[in-house]
C-alpha cells in the first residue's frame, strides 16, 4: 500500500512496463504533462509488443485531454480511449446527464495485477498524501469486471447495453463500487452499515467531508456509545465552496463529541475507513454528495488483518502531523467564515 502519490505511479509504471497481455487504465483526472506522458510512452511501446491496451477516462475531470489530438494518435496506434459521460454543446438541453462522473482510479495489468486508490494522473498531485494499493488474486478479477462495466457504459453507440449493465451491475465481495442508482450505492450503504456497529473506534481520512444527514446521525451515536470518532481532514481544500460546505458541519460534530483534525505537511487526499481495527477500506469515495448519490466510485474493503492495521498506522501517523479542532477555537472562528457557511448550506446536497 503506498502513501505518495509518486510512489504509486513508479509502481504502477513499473508494472506496466512488464505487461504481456493487457492494460486496462480507468482514470478520472489524466492529463498530458510529465507523468501522463510516462505512462502514454510505456502503453506506445506496450501496444507495439501486440498488448491490448484500454483507456477509460472521464471527461470532466480530463477535459484538457479530451479536446487535445492525443487521443486520435492513440487510436490510430492501436490503444482503444473511451472517455465517459462525454460533454458537449448537444447535450445542453440533457444538463444533468454532466453531473454523474466516473470517479474510479483503476489499473489492471494482464488481469493479473491491480492498482487502486485515490492516485490520478497529474504532475500537480506528485507530493499528494494519497492511499493505493497494489493488488493480486481474486480480487483483480473483481477489478476487471467493474473496468468492463464501466467500459460498455462508455459505448455513446450501444443504449442496449446499458440497459443490461444496469440490470446486471451487482455488488462484489471485495471491490465494492457505487453507482447513481437508487438501489446501486453498494458502498454508501457497506460504509454506514459498518461505522453503525463500531464499538471501540471509527477513524475517517477523507479530502472532502460533506456529510448528509444519515452520517452525520451515525457518528453522534457513535460516540453516545463510548466510540472514539476521529476525523482527519486537510488544512487547505482546493475547493472554497467545498470547504465552506464542510465547515458548516463542524460544529454539530464537535458538540456532540466528533474529533476533527487538520493535516497541514501535504494535499490530503486519502480516501480511508478504519473502524475498531478490524474494518478499513480504501478508494475513490469521498465522505460528500458527489460521491454519496452522483459519482462512480469503488473501494477496496477488507477484514484482512494485514491491511487493516496497515490503514491503522497511516491513520496514527498522520495525526501526528495534524491539529484538532477544538469546539472553543471552532465557536471564535471570523465572521466572514460563518455567513459563507451560512450561504452555502442549502447546496450541501450537490458537493
Amino acid at each position: 500500500m503506498y502513501t505518495k502519490t509518486e510512489e504509486a505511479w513508479k509502481a504502477m509504471l513499473f508494472d506496466c512496463a512488464r505487461a504481456s497481455v493487457s492494460i486496462d487504465i480507468e482514470q478520472y483526472i489524466f492529463e498530458h504533462n510529465e507523468i501522463g506522458d510516462k505512462f502514454l510512452e510505456i502503453l506506445k511501446r506496450k501496444t507495439k509488443e501486440g498488448v491490448k491496451i484500454r483507456m477509460l477516462i472521464d471527461t470532466a475531470g480530463s477535459y484538457s485531454f479530451y479536446q487535445s489530438q492525443i487521443p486520435g494518435q492513440l487510436r490510430k496506434l492501436g490503444i482503444q480511449v473511451r472517455f465517459f459521460n462525454i460533454i458537449s454543446p448537444w447535450r445542453i438541453p440533457n444538463f444533468f446527464s454532466w453531473f454523474f462522473r466516473n470517479h474510479k482510479k483503476t489499473l489492471v495489468i494482464d488481469k493479473r495485477v491491480g492498482f487502486t486508490g485515490g492516485t490520478g494522473m497529474g504532475d500537480h498531485m506528485k507530493d499528494w498524501r494519497d492511499t493505493t494499493g497494489r493488488l493480486e488474486g481474486a480480487v483483480v478479477m473483481e477489478i476487471t469486471a467493474s473496468f468492463e462495466d464501466m467500459w460498455y457504459l462508455a459505448d455513446e453507440t450501444n443504449i442496449i447495453s446499458k440497459v443490461k449493465l444496469f440490470r446486471g451491475y451487482t455488488k462484489k465481495q471485495d471491490f465494492i463500487t457505487n453507482a447513481p442508482y437508487f438501489q446501486k450505492r453498494f458502498l454508501y450503504h457497506t460504509l454506514m452499515n459498518s461505522l453503525s456497529k463500531a464499538k471501540e473506534n471509527i477513524h475517517l481520512t477523507t479530502p472532502y467531508f460533506v456529510p448528509d444527514r444519515r452520517l452525520i446521525s451515525i457518528l453522534k451515536r457513535a460516540v453516545r456509545r463510548g466510540v472514539d470518532v476521529r476525523v482527519i481532514l486537510p488544512e487547505k481544500i482546493d475547493v472554497p465552496l467545498v470547504a465552506s460546505a464542510s465547515h458548516s458541519s463542524f460544529g454539530e460534530l464537535l458538540k456532540h463529541g466528533v474529533k476533527i483534525f487538520k493535516y497541514s505537511p501535504s494535499v490530503l487526499h486519502a480516501k480511508t475507513a478504519v473502524v475498531d481495527g478490524v474494518w478499513g477500506t480504501y478508494g475513490s469515495f469521498n465522505l460528500d454528495s458527489l460521491s454519496f448519490r452522483y459519482n462512480y466510485e469503488g473501494n477496496i474493503v477488507t477484514t484482512d488483518p494485514n491491511a487493516v492495521a496497515q490503514l491503522g498506522r497511516h491513520f496514527e501517523e498522520d495525526l501526528k502531523n495534524s491539529k484538532e479542532i477544538t469546539l472553543a477555537s471552532w465557536k471564535v472562528r471570523s465572521f466572514s467564515d460563518k455567513i459563507r457557511e451560512l450561504l452555502v448550506w442549502p447546496f450541501r446536497g450537490l458537493l
